[in-house]
């Protein structure tokens, strides 16, 4: 293994225990359990946040990630209250349904590029909501409430997972969920940037005539890349839904598919690991400034364009010697 690769992949492994060890332990031991829900809320908007990385990565802007959150939210939930489903077979149900959904709605807006392609996905949570309002099977504005935690997860009779209602604490369950799942996200996405198909997406982010002169087949990049993004987005908003115990028209708003795009910006579009600490930055920047009161947003906003005037490759611009782009 090159030094580089096994720099980061120690950097990685240090980074995945102190989180599923250290912080654990350290919240436990000064009982600050509220903090559970709060990392695990993080995690989950980074998860969200990695897929619209990959629609930047084939140079899309996409401000509509919030609008596969609410869809994700509503099949698990449905399938959970309405028709008794292990919320372990809902999780991936309600990525792929939401795979499945972009699919269709991306075939005819992905030909659009820059601030085309923006405008059109912006309305897509709005569209999600209103959907949401007049179906039955969503139960409208009340929404659907009383969804049950997450039972035990058993394959061939070995628990994998134990029943969330028997956890002393479930917050704890949903946090190492949530973790486990960010890893296992970043990981994935690091691997197929750097593996021939993310190479193949890169080009399209560079020229797409230059890539389709050179026979590559942009509209599936286009597609694939796209589903993977709404995948990610599902899945979070699934997991949210399973933590509040509801959801509703208005669980995700256009605000949040703006934060989503805006985790990417701060923390580098050029490094698969910017979602992370964008969105790590943002959540509790945003936090720490409630102390200002009505001052709050201006100096959020203005903090948020001198970062970007000063870095404009993010926060991971400012890098350890050794790392690189994309990594």
């Amino acid at each position: 293994m090159m030094p580089g690769k096994l720099a980061k992949t120690a950097g990685f492994l240090i980074y995945a225990a102190i989180l599923l060890i250290l912080v654990p332990r350290l919240i436990d031991s000064y009982e600050r359990w509220d903090l559970y829900y709060t990392l695990t809320s993080v995690a989950l908007l980074s998860i969200a946040s990695a897929g619209v990385w990959l629609t930047f990565f084939i140079g899309r802007i996409n401000i509509g990630q919030a609008a596969y959150a609410l869809i994700g939210g509503y099949v698990s939930a449905v399938m959970v209250v309405d028709h008794g489903i292990s919320f372990w077979w809902t999780l991936p149900a309600a990525g792929l349904f939401c795979a499945v959904v972009s699919v269709f709605v991306g075939l005819p807006i992905l030909r659009l590029r820059g601030v085309y392609f923006a405008m059109v996905t912006l309305v897509f949570t709005e569209v999600a909501k209103m959907v949401a309002l007049a179906l039955p099977i969503t139960h409208g504005a009340s929404g659907i409430v009383n969804i049950p935690l997450p039972g035990a997860l058993e394959i061939f009779g070995f628990t994998l997972i134990p029943d969330f209602n028997t956890l002393d604490n479930s917050r704890r369950g949903f946090y190492f969920l949530s973790v486990v799942l960010m890893l296992i996200c970043f990981l994935g996405m690091y691997r197929l940037v750097h593996s021939r198909m993310g190479r193949l997406c890169f080009s399209l982010q560079q020229n797409e005539e230059l890539a389709s002169s050179i026979g590559v087949n942009i509209s599936y990049l286009r597609i694939v890349a796209y589903a993977i993004s709404s995948f990610l987005g599902g899945i979070g908003g699934a997991i949210f839904a399973a933590i509040s115990q509801s959801v509703y028209p208005s669980s995700f708003a256009v605000a949040d598919s703006i934060n989503f795009m805006l985790n990417c910006f701060l923390g580098g579009l050029g490094y698969v690991f910017g979602p992370m600490l964008g969105t790590f930055v943002l959540y509790f920047g945003w936090d720490w400034l409630f102390q200002t009161g009505k001052y709050q947003l201006l100096i959020f906003s203005s903090i948020l364009i001198a970062l970007m005037l000063v870095l404009p490759n993010g926060l991971l611009s400012i890098r350890l010697p050794g790392w690189k782009k994309n990594g």
